[in-house]
């Protein structure tokens, strides 16, 4: 007896609604109310699923799917502070972040919302001061360059949010994210920078991590090189870590070491310290504004019934795709151009979060989890893989997201935007036969007619927002986070854990010298004959 979700007799309900289920255009033509029956709001967005491959029997099913595996108790769970990062044996409340100021949250005999509060209150100091140049460098310059150090979750969510939120931002600071430990990715952000009115803010939760501790240090002796006194570089950097022993050793003030928690995971970090450069991009009341669209989002997932509620819906559909119908993989189509690194946030944030394949209590699984995700902005993509997407042999569901609102004043543009986002979900859902292509080109060769024809039935989600503000994009991820979150409880795997980071970084503690010694008789051939190839080569 095996308590894998996939040996329920619900699972097998659905494998078999899976084998007869109707085509998108079919569905289309049996409920002329497709839209109005499966489409639903919240928080300022629209989400249309009509274009997905089920009926309202298989969406039935799987929100008892759903109920089955608990989705409910251990949503509550989370929002009490229980322990279900139980490998870590940690809560997992990156919700706390973005609770109202005048909310309490007691874990562990303390008001942690009163903490988080305090720090966003630091955050507010902090990046008013930078703002207005009050905080001067070690010559008495004001600040007009800011280079944040992180990588993963300290780099990818403030680097997506401030490029989507960059209408608000103050426009005499120029702003720089370094991740790669490639030093081409410093050096190019330091260009052009001057090291009088330069800031580095190193966002390291343990202040040990590898990539961003090089940088930092370089950064540093950047600094110094430039002739900043080792007892001005407290000018000059500040540090986003729970470790202010080293931070303060590194040479950053300890007032100037803004803190975060255990208990929020990297990537759902934006939302902490982590987001000072966003607050100091945009400013402190946007950065609250974002906190505030998500909690509005947390308020949703926790009060909207299953059969409404965006997260569940968008986790469902996402189940349904990888583990009944096959399709493995999820393509991310923002038809905004400052939404362009969301989908690299969102592969982080997915695929970290959910690529894992033993259960909970420690059983292989027997189904796939997490998509391979990956995305470009519209209308980009359709000039680069969009092909595959139409009439490729793998079939790939995609999220489409759209603003209505044109924030860039150029109404034509805007309108061949949305133009081109509607036709392409339609387009992936009805296609085009070999009948209408036939007499559509009667002048075409029979021969070439294949060539022609668009199968369709290739499933979509539309998520329209009716502008891009800190408000919406805030429930926007926030509502990324909760469907992430649903599918791992379906899966019954830990979503807030990543050990498969851990093997690759203690491997290249071993091999960082790069020289013949550090080849070690228990490695593979092909990694002592890189090593003795790069010594060469160098």
């Amino acid at each position: 007896m095996t308590n894998l979700v996939s040996h329920t007799p619900i699972w097998s309900v659905l494998q078999q609604r899976a084998a007869t289920t109707s085509s998108i255009k079919d569905l289309f033509k049996a409920d002329p109310q497709r839209f109005e029956h499966f489409s639903a709001s919240a928080c300022g967005m629209l989400l249309d699923y009509s274009k997905q491959r089920l009926d309202a029997t298989t969406l039935s099913t799987l929100l008892t799917l759903a109920r089955q595996q608990k989705v409910e108790q251990r949503r509550a769970a989370m929002f009490a502070g229980e322990a279900i990062n139980h490998t870590e044996n940690r809560a997992v409340l990156h919700t706390v972040l973005r609770l109202p100021r005048d909310d309490a949250f007691q874990y562990q005999g303390e008001n942690i919302a009163a903490n988080v509060h305090q720090v966003l209150q630091q955050i507010r100091t902090f990046s008013d001061a930078v703002r207005s140049g009050r905080w001067l460098g070690n010559t008495g310059k004001a600040i007009r360059t800011i280079v944040n150090i992180g990588i993963g979750g300290s780099d990818l969510g403030p680097q997506m949010v401030c490029i989507a939120l960059a209408p608000w931002a103050q426009k005499n600071l120029q702003l720089h994210f370094v991740s790669n430990v490639d030093g081409r990715h410093l050096t190019d952000a330091l260009e052009n920078a001057d090291p009088e009115t330069t800031l580095f803010v190193v966002a390291s939760k343990t202040f040990s991590t590898m990539e961003t501790l090089t940088n930092a240090k370089t950064a540093r002796a950047w600094m110094l090189h430039a002739g900043c006194p080792a007892a001005q570089i407290r000018q000059h950097f500040v540090a986003l870590s729970t470790n202010v022993e080293a931070a303060t050793g590194f040479g950053i003030a300890p007032e100037n070491v803004f803190p975060f928690w255990n208990w929020a995971g990297g990537r759902y970090s934006v939302w902490s310290a982590i987001g000072l450069s966003i607050a100091l991009y945009v400013g402190a009341d946007r950065f609250e504004e974002m906190l505030a669209g998500a909690h509005a989002m947390d308020v949703h997932f926790q009060q909207a019934p299953l059969e409404k509620n965006l997260p569940v819906l968008m986790a469902l559909l996402g189940v349904w795709n990888i583990n009944f119908l096959g399709l493995q993989a999820l393509s991310i189509a923002p038809y905004h151009q400052r939404l362009s690194r969301l989908p690299a946030y969102l592969q982080q944030l997915e695929m970290e979060s959910n690529g894992k394949s033993v259960t909970c209590d420690g059983l292989r699984v027997d189904y796939a989890t997490a998509p391979i995700l990956f995305g470009e902005a519209g209308t980009n993509g359709q000039h680069a893989y969009f092909q595959l997407l139409h009439q490729g042999a793998n079939i790939v569901p995609t999220d489409f997201i759209a603003v209505a609102d044109d924030d860039a004043g150029l109404p034509e543009h805007n309108q061949a935007l949305l133009a081109n986002c509607l036709a392409q979900s339609k387009a992936m859902a009805h296609g085009k036969n070999l009948e209408q292509v036939r007499a559509e080109l009667p002048e075409v060769a029979e021969s070439l007619l294949p060539h022609r024809v668009f199968e369709g039935n290739r499933p979509s989600s539309t998520l329209l927002l009716d502008v891009l503000s800190p408000t919406s994009l805030g429930a926007l991820i926030a509502l990324y986070e909760h469907k992430v979150f649903v599918q791992s409880v379906i899966w019954d795997i830990n979503a807030f854990d990543q050990w498969g980071v851990e093997l690759g970084k203690s491997l290249a503690q071993q091999l960082i010298s790069l020289q013949p010694e550090a080849v070690r008789e228990e490695y593979d051939s092909s990694t002592k004959g890189l090593l003795r190839a790069l010594k060469k080569a160098q």
